[in-house]
């Protein structure tokens, strides 16, 4: 077997550099660069390797950008990632202590958002041969817990290299879960400062190209059957598309079925700007095109607000908890909206529009009791008109105030 002699931050940066995703025939390096701010723990590592890449050069090298607070970088990293759709992301390191620390609001942000990210904190010596070091946690009760142990809940995958034997597992396992849709979010090895400088023989098909395919998993076809039938079965439908209609190339999919449908749909806040070309259209007349967006002001609100209405106020089917929570809520969010009227005016004309064709397929495709269409009346005391439902029985309507006898 023919290997190769390299310090540790060597080979992490040539393996890095030599990784690829590819989705649908489009191949994309994983990694943009790295990221990092050099000092006690990382400089003589990493710091030296990447170095010696970029005076190397040639088209295989990993690029390096400084920058100037860790917290930042990982943020950096999350957003680049997110613009990318998860197919491409950058490689964070930061030096013992408290720069490893900075990094830790960046981490849990990428985890909880399911968004690739590498962290590469630096840590204590692992020989423990000069200790306590600059900026090392001396605790007690344990020798062998240090800041990065910090790193742990926070990363769908954490490892600490304590020998270079264990570096390739470690490297393979963490691309593993950066190119899993489902699994993906900050994957955290752990460097101490002189393992990154120890030499080793490693084998060369560790440094060879690499391509990691991002797949769709398929649902399975009762989870198919059951959403179109609670789809059938109500009575004004609405669709918020998430980060995963774009991170899995469906625009065009979606507004196909919108389309075909007659369904309203609207994104979610956290989902990735993108042309307008590329969105299924919302209600006419409404603001609802991204729902939950502080940043569109009080319009923001009318997206939750109809999407609650739709998907909570207006079901076919009776809910016994949260009901009343919920409508209240939307009925928050309408009245915060800049034109409150104007948006219940729209959402009334746009259902009256498409009523019949939505009865038609709520009755062709629903059990029988979900079938009978809504009936006006007048909500007690409040002078409202509101839509009966079967789940108030028989003379009862709903008003803010929850169901009442008439």
């Amino acid at each position: 077997m023919s290997t190769l002699r390299l310090t540790v931050g060597q080979a992490v940066v040539r393996f890095l550099a030599a990784q690829w995703t590819e989705r649908d025939g489009h191949r994309m390096r994983l990694f943009a660069g790295c990221l990092g701010i050099f000092g006690h723990g990382n400089v003589a590592g990493l710091g030296q390797a990447l170095l010696q890449d970029e005076l190397a050069g040639g088209p295989e090298r990993l690029r390096y950008v400084p920058a100037r607070n860790e917290q930042a970088m990982v943020h950096t990293a999350v957003a680049y990632a997110r613009h990318k759709d998860r197919l491409q992301t950058w490689a964070c390191t930061a030096s013992v202590g408290p720069g490893s620390t900075n990094m830790l609001t960046g981490a849990a942000l990428a985890t909880v958002n399911r968004i690739p990210v590498l962290l590469l904190p630096s840590g204590t010596f692992a020989t423990r041969v000069a200790g306590p070091v600059l900026q090392e946690l001396e605790a007690p009760y344990a020798a062998d817990v240090t800041v990065n142990d910090a790193f742990r809940p926070l990363s769908r995958f954490f490892d600490r290299v304590n020998r270079p034997e264990q570096l390739p597992a470690a490297l393979l396992n963490g691309m593993r879960v950066l190119t899993d849709p489902a699994e993906t979010g900050a994957v955290t090895i752990a460097l101490p400062q002189d393992v990154q400088a120890e030499a080793y023989d490693w084998p060369v098909e560790l440094f060879e190209r690499r391509v990691w395919r991002v797949g769709r998993p398929l649902p399975e076809a009762a989870d198919l059957a059951d959403a179109a039938a609670l789809i059938a079965a109500a009575r004004r439908p609405f669709v918020v598309a998430g980060g995963g209609v774009h991170y899995s190339g469906a625009e065009d999919a979606l507004r196909e079925f919108c389309e075909a449908t007659g369904i309203p749909a609207g994104e979610s806040q956290a989902t990735p700007r993108r042309p307008r070309s590329t969105r299924p259209r919302a209600w006419p007349g409404t603001a609802c095109s991204r729902c939950g967006s502080r940043s569109a002001g009080r319009d923001g609100k009318t997206g939750p607000a109809l999407s609650l209405m739709l998907t909570v106020a207006h079901t076919s089917r009776r809910i016994d908890r949260s009901y009343l929570s919920y409508r209240m809520h939307a009925e928050g969010f309408i009245t915060w909206a800049a034109d409150p009227a104007g948006v219940r005016a729209s959402f009334e004309q746009s259902f009256r529009e498409r009523r019949a064709a939505l009865t038609g397929r709520v009755r062709a495709s629903s059990p029988p009791w979900t079938t009978a269409p809504p009936r006006p009346c007048r909500s007690y005391g409040s002078g409202r008109r509101c839509w009966r439902s079967t789940g108030g029985g028989p003379g009862r309507c709903w008003t803010r105030a929850g169901w009442l006898s008439r």
